[in-house]
């Protein structure tokens, strides 16, 4: 081989390699711009997501939602603790009422005599009893300890007792 046909056929390969680099640099470079294109619209996709209308990003809105579901928690805690107190309560207040209207003394003519128990959740608290009579009317009190006195109790008494205990009963597991 001649060095005229030698620098020829190199001259040539030369010419294929950089047409070829240049092939390969115009895809890289088409590549670029449409992986450029992509990532502007996924940036500014993402920039939209990351924002409510009102601009605040999503990790702000996280962040607020833990410190809402934390104050949530406490005023939960709180209001736990206000109906704790409010059963503890009730528990001292009248809840079993009983009214047993009677004929006290058979001259009298109607039942004006009345029995009247007032008892809280553990059966304590009062059963007043008036006696009506012609001339006029008396009024006891005597104090309920566990649905018992220690003072004698009359029958319309016992049954005034009796009545609020088994309607305060019955109205619970009705």
């Amino acid at each position: 081989m001649s060095k005229p046909e030698l620098t020829s056929g190199i001259s040539e390969l030369l010419l294929y390699i950089v047409l070829i680099n240049s092939l390969f640099i115009i895809i890289l470079l088409i590549t670029n711009i449409v992986v450029i294109s992509k990532f502007k619209r996924l940036s500014y996709k993402y920039n939209k997501f990351m924002e409510n209308s009102s601009g605040e990003s999503i990790e702000r809105q996280i962040e607020k939602c833990f410190l809402k579901s934390e104050e949530l928690f406490n005023k939960n805690r709180e209001i736990e603790h206000h109906l704790n107190e409010i059963d503890r309560t009730l528990m001292n207040c009248i809840q079993k009422v009983s009214l047993v209207r009677f004929n006290a003394f058979d001259e009298t003519g109607s039942d004006l005599s009345y029995s009247l128990a007032l008892l809280d959740s553990n059966n304590n608290g009062v059963v007043l009893t008036s006696l009506f009579l012609r001339d006029g009317s008396t009024t006891y009190g005597k104090p309920i300890v566990g649905g018992k006195s220690r003072y004698p109790l009359s029958a319309e008494e016992i049954k005034a007792i009796d009545n609020a205990i088994k309607r305060h009963r019955e109205a619970y597991y009705a």
